[in-house]
Formats: structure tokens, C-alpha cells, sequence
């Protein structure tokens, strides 16, 4: 039983941030490490509601309820037990997931959420530390083998699951390393690389076999029981305006790769390089966040983000009750850190090291604009040197200029981060003979199967969709999720059962011709 009066006697405390000009020095986690007693402390928050609303909040169906009392009670191994029954990596939905179950909270209407996502981290943490995280190997082999296609959440989740149900599972890559925007698109200061290493580490030493740097045909294929593929949704939305063929507009997954890419040692400077530069980010989604702590980091001499919504309430908006995940103002660690203002007192090295010497004192580092609508690019010899946009407001449902609100920006590099439009639908997609509905989603049935169209070569294995392919742009917590019940459906037809859990259904409306 939960402790009656635990959300009454403490306040919800969030891990403290490390101070800006040290953060942006590296690329390290941006969080200070939590005491053990902290986190007992906010575990002690959750009431054990009759009916726990954080459930449906989390799509892989966590029983948070449970380990947070096992943390209170200081039974970690327990939790951590717990914790991984439902979800394959918590410590990639610990620092990713934008934490649905916390807008789900009882607590959280007409209090502050338990810190459900810190609690989470700090489980699998501590696993870690203890070496209570061991391969978990087949004790059978059922001899059906089964190909992965892509290495994100969801390819890796679907991956370890069905290793685990005893068949034999590659997965395939066409990236030199693992991971997927994991790996490639999420900068470090978010989650460092070695979080995904050490999880691959268990993997591999359950049987998962890996393959980088391929791109599988139709005929490699052929060879396996079935085929799970889990390629994400990498077609970026685009920007048809005036000036955007001109040098220093690019998309943000040109620029952001380039980044993690330095990190892994492969090159000394990103091709795309912020440093020094006055940066613009259309788009005001996590991508351009992410754009945003990048470019600081880099040393830019101004960044500015816009953002074609108006400012989120403070409080939770009346469009998303309770238990909806809230739409409200909230401060990343970027834009934290755009708020830091130069004030001249920095040592030397900083002054170096973030470019501060050409952002000048009494200025903040970076800025959003709201309800900022991009017109046009334009500039000199063929280079970007301004953004052209206007204020917008809703009328009938629809965003419209605001008259004599146009301003300019100046800009030496833009990047545009506008969300994604799809999976890519030539290459293996095209080979295999997968339908996609008018969202750039692949089309499945009810059991994460695809919907094939007759291609000429014959038969293929059975082919499933997993992951952001048949939902479309999502979550990190709904990849693996979906990651890990496309892996029991996939085992259900080859063994004819499964005991594998389900936690979710495909998404229905890509059923669509």
C-alpha cells in the first residue's frame, strides 16, 4: 500500500540542470546526477490510485503504480524487474519520452505530476550499476529466422523479443553504426551514445546478430521466415518558398547527424557548422530543439527559432483535460540555456569555446518567436542572409497573415525543421511490393502485417510493419511499443501461439486503400 499522505508531505523535485556555460562546453548530459533518497521521496508522491490513470497515458502499458511503491519501500531489484517486464529500454524512454503517463497522473489535476519519467531512469540506472542487466538467451531454438529492418526503438525492441522467443534474428542497418536517430538525429547532450552501446552489448550476447553499413534486397529477404520492417519515417517536410535553393538552407537531419558523427570521432567539424554563424530554425517542434542546443553548442553567434503556433498556457490548456497529455508551456534544456545571458564575466575558455567574443554582453544566446510564419529567404551571391516572415493568427480554423506585422531576420545558416512527411517508398519497399496510404504510412492489417501488392519474382516472406512506418511521426515510447507487438504477432504465425505481451494495437486508420 502507498503512503497516504506521501504526495502530501513532498513537493515534486526534477534532477537539477547543470550550469549553462559548463554545459555547453560538452557534449555530456545536460541533468546532475539524483540521490537515492530524492528519488524515494517523489516515488512517495504516487497515491496508488484505485483506477491508475498513468496506464493508459503509457503506451507500453508500464505498472507504474507498482514500482514506484517498490522504490519507496527501497525493494530497486524488484522495480527494476517490474519495470522491465513491460518495456525493453527504460533508459531510452527515461531521457526521450516526453512522458504521456505524467499528463495521466491522478495527482497531476490539481497537483504537479509525480516525476514518473525520473523515477523510471533511475530504476534502470541503478540496474546498471548493481549488473543486474544480463542477456536474457533463448533456452530453445525454434529455428524460424527473421529479419529487422532499421535499428531504432522500435527495430531493436521487436529484435530482442523475438531472440528471446527463440528464433533467430538479424537485424540490418544501412547506417555504419546502430541505433537509428537514437544514434543519428538525437544530439548527446539528450542521451549519450555509450546508453545505447551498453544496451546493444545485451542484445548481441542474447543471439541478436547485427549487420551495419547494408541495405537488403527482395532476394536477401527470401532467405528468412519473415521480415519486420522498422525504417522510421526519415522523408522530411519541406519548405516551397522564394530563396529556399539558396547556400545555408538545409534541412535539420542534413545537420544534425553531422554533429553526432564528430562526437563519434569520424570527423573533426560537421560539414554544416553553426560556429559563429546567425542561425534561424523553422519549426518549433522537438527536431528544432534539438537544432536549437546543437547550435549553441557549436558556438553560434545568435539563434533564433520560429515557431508558427502561439505560446502554450502556462497552465494545462482547456483543449487537453485531464487525461490527455497537456498542452502547455514548457522550457527545454535548449531554450534554457537560450535564455542565458553573456554578461562579460566569462573565463576566457568559454568566451573561446562558445563563441561568446561575437554575441557581445547583455544579450541572451538564443530566442523563440510565436506565430512566426516564414515568407521567404534571401541574400547575396547566392548565400542566405535574411528570413523574411510575418505574424499569423487562427481565423475559421485557418492561419492568416496579420497585417503590417512583417519583420526580418538576419540569417547565415536556416535550418528547417518541420516535421517528417513518411517512410521512403522506392528501394526495399518498392522490391517487397508495400502499399502506403495518402499520410506516406505503410499499409498492415490488424496483426502488423503488411498489405503486399504482387511483384514480379515471386512470393516473399511474410513482411510486418513496426514503429513510426505504420503510425506515422511518433514517439519514442510508441516505437518500442509497437516494436514489441509486431514481434508477438510475428511469432504467433510462426509457432502458431505466442506468449509474447501485447500492449498495443496497430494504428487503424492505416488500413486505408
Amino acid at each position: 500500500m502507498a503512503d497516504p499522505h506521501g504526495f502530501q508531505k513532498f513537493h515534486r523535485e526534477e534532477p537539477a540542470h547543470r550550469p549553462v556555460p559548463l554545459r555547453l562546453l560538452d557534449w555530456r548530459e545536460v541533468h546532475e546526477p539524483v540521490a537515492d533518497g530524492q528519488i524515494r521521496q517523489q516515488a512517495t508522491r504516487c497515491m496508488d490510485c484505485g483506477v491508475p490513470f498513468c496506464h493508459e497515458g503509457c503506451p507500453l502499458g508500464n505498472i507504474i503504480p507498482e514500482w514506484n511503491d517498490l522504490v519507496r519501500t527501497g525493494r530497486w531489484r524488484e522495480a527494476f524487474d517490474r519495470l522491465h517486464a513491460t518495456n525493453n529500454f527504460p533508459e531510452f524512454t527515461g531521457r526521450l519520452c516526453p512522458a504521456p503517463c505524467e499528463g495521466a497522473c491522478v495527482l497531476g489535476i490539481n497537483d504537479d505530476a509525480v516525476a514518473i519519467k525520473d523515477i523510471e531512469l533511475e530504476i534502470v540506472e541503478r540496474g546498471f550499476r548493481e549488473g543486474w542487466v544480463e542477456p536474457v538467451r533463448p533456452s530453445f531454438d525454434t529455428g524460424q529466422s527473421v529479419a529487422v529492418i532499421g535499428s531504432g526503438p522500435a527495430g531493436l525492441a521487436a529484435a530482442q523479443q523475438l531472440t528471446r522467443a527463440g528464433h533467430r534474428v538479424t537485424v540490418h542497418e544501412r547506417d555504419d553504426r546502430l541505433g537509428g536517430l537514437m544514434r543519428y538525429g538525437v544530439p548527446e547532450y539528450k542521451m549519450e551514445h555509450r546508453f545505447i552501446d551498453r544496451r546493444l552489448a545485451q542484445l548481441a550476447a542474447e543471439g541478436t546478430v547485427f549487420e551495419t553499413g547494408v541495405s537488403p534486397d527482395a532476394a536477401d529477404l527470401a532467405l528468412f521466415d519473415a521480415v519486420v520492417l522498422a525504417t522510421g519515417t526519415p522523408v522530411a517536410r519541406d519548405l516551397a518558398v522564394e530563396g529556399r535553393d539558396l547556400a545555408g538552407v538545409h534541412q535539420a537531419m542534413e545537420y544534425l547527424p553531422q554533429q553526432n558523427h564528430v562526437n563519434e570521432g569520424d570527423t573533426r567539424s560537421p560539414a554544416i557548422d553553426a560556429r559563429g554563424k546567425r542561425v534561424v530554425i523553422i519549426g518549433g517542434g522537438d527536431t528544432g530543439t534539438d537544432c536549437f542546443g546543437t547550435a549553441l553548442r557549436q558556438g553560434a553567434a545568435s539563434v533564433t527559432q520560429f515557431d508558427i503556433r502561439p505560446p502554450a498556457p502556462t497552465r494545462r490548456a482547456e483543449s487537453t483535460p485531464w487525461p490527455t497529455y497537456p498542452l502547455i508551456h514548457r522550457v527545454a534544456t535548449a531554450h534554457e540555456e537560450g535564455e542565458y545571458v553573456v554578461t562579460g564575466d566569462e573565463s576566457a575558455e568559454e568566451i573561446e569555446a562558445l563563441g561568446l567574443a561575437v554575441r557581445g554582453t547583455g544579450q541572451p544566446l538564443g530566442n523563440r518567436v510565436f506565430t512566426a510564419n516564414t515568407v521567404s529567404f534571401h541574400g547575396e551571391d547566392g548565400r542566405v542572409g535574411r528570413v523574411r516572415a510575418n505574424e499569423v493568427e487562427v481565423v475559421d480554423g485557418r492561419r492568416v497573415p496579420v497585417p503590417g506585422t512583417d519583420f526580418e531576420v538576419d540569417a547565415d545558416l536556416v535550418l528547417i525543421a518541420l516535421g517528417f512527411t513518411g517512410t521512403e517508398r522506392g528501394g526495399l519497399a518498392e522490391e517487397l511490393g508495400v502499399e502506403f496510404d495518402d499520410r506516406g504510412r505503410m499499409v498492415r492489417d490488424g496483426r502488423y502485417r503488411a498489405r503486399l501488392r504482387p511483384v514480379a519474382g515471386g512470393p516473399v516472406p511474410r513482411v510486418y510493419v513496426a514503429g513510426d512506418n505504420g503510425r506515422g511521426q511518433s514517439l519514442i515510447v510508441w516505437a518500442i511499443a509497437e516494436g514489441r507487438a509486431a514481434a508477438a504477432a510475428v511469432d504467433a504465425d510462426l509457432m502458431g501461439e505466442t506468449a509474447l505481451p501485447v500492449a498495443v494495437e496497430p494504428t487503424t486508420v492505416a488500413l486505408k486503400a
